[in-house]
């Protein structure tokens, strides 16, 4: 069997943590910053876990991660 190649796409967005979950980083962070508050752009900067339901699709994207 050939290699499975990885969704370069994905492996930009998600990485794996080390209970196999998916953590992404929040939209909207990168540009028109000006009006929107400081608590809101922390926020951006924090990561959180990818929906539970994306997890099949994502293991097929990223089968070595």
């Amino acid at each position: 069997m050939p290699k499975m190649k990885t969704h370069s796409g994905a492996s930009k967005r998600f990485k794996v943590t080390g209970s196999g979950k998916f953590r992404r980083y929040k939209a909207y962070g990168s540009h028109i910053l000006t009006k929107k508050s400081a608590k809101r752009k922390r926020g951006y900067r924090q990561s959180v876990n990818a929906h539970e339901s994306l997890e099949d699709s994502l293991r097929k994207l990223l089968p070595y991660a």
